[in-house]
């Protein structure tokens, strides 16, 4: 019995080990867990498959041609990350900010001074990515990839989303309001009760793409694609 409690003992202490080496994990200076403070540091090209980061403080990040595939980024501060090229395929972004901007307080005034410490995901790969709640206004996102992502509640106003691809996206509550969205795939995509309003969308795919309850006051759209999307009473 002593034998077997001892054993127990130490397949326990074993497993403890196991644990907190796993939790103690760091990549170039970064501790890899959650609510980790890890700003400034330099992850580009690293291998971060389900990385459990969330609430973590990460802005001014190097994230580029990260793999980051089924990582748990909820709640995370990403302001002026740099990701351009990483794969985010399946992540949990929900409420993560991607950006610190503050938008004019008279949108058509440019004289009015605006702040955006605008993160860098260009040609990032997003795809079926949870992305409820995300903050990417003002955010550089061209030639992104958002085929079957969620959105729900997001804010990309002002972003920059130049040929992006949302095939079968599906974007609830989204607000897109002043976005760039020149030559973006829209195809099949889902937007229920979005605001497009002064979205530039020149050139964009928007081949069944259902527009429910969507507004968009002023929007620059291909002719005869989105005839009949009004403005927001």
């Amino acid at each position: 019995m002593r034998s077997l409690a001892a054993v127990c003992c130490l397949s326990l202490l074993a497993v403890a080990l196991l644990a907190g080496s796993a939790q103690a994990r760091t990549v170039k200076g970064c501790k890899i867990k959650h609510h980790t403070v890890c700003h400034h540091k330099n992850l580009n090209g690293q291998d971060l498959r389900g990385a459990v980061l969330h609430h973590s403080v990460l802005h001014h990040i190097n994230l580029r041609k990260a793999n980051l595939r089924g990582a748990d980024l909820r709640y995370a501060d990403l302001r002026e990350a740099d990701a351009r090229g990483a794969d985010l395929r399946g992540a949990n972004l929900k409420g993560a900010k991607l950006h610190n901007y503050t938008a004019p307080k008279k949108k058509s005034s440019a004289a009015q001074k605006v702040v955006c410490e605008c993160g860098h995901w260009e040609y990032a790969n997003f795809d079926g990515a949870n992305m409820a709640e995300t903050a990417n206004m003002g955010a550089r996102m061209e030639y992104a990839t958002f085929r079957y992502t969620t959105f729900e509640g997001a804010m990309f106003t002002f972003a920059v989303l130049d040929h992006a691809d949302f095939t079968g996206a599906t974007l609830i509550d989204t607000d897109l309001g002043w976005a760039s969205m020149n030559y973006t795939n829209l195809t099949s995509a889902k937007l229920i009760g979005s605001e497009l309003g002064h979205a530039d969308l020149t050139g964009a795919t928007l081949t069944g793409t259902t527009l429910g309850g969507s507004t968009g006051c002023s929007t620059v759209k291909p002719t005869g694609i989105l005839n009949g999307l009004g403005c927001a009473n």
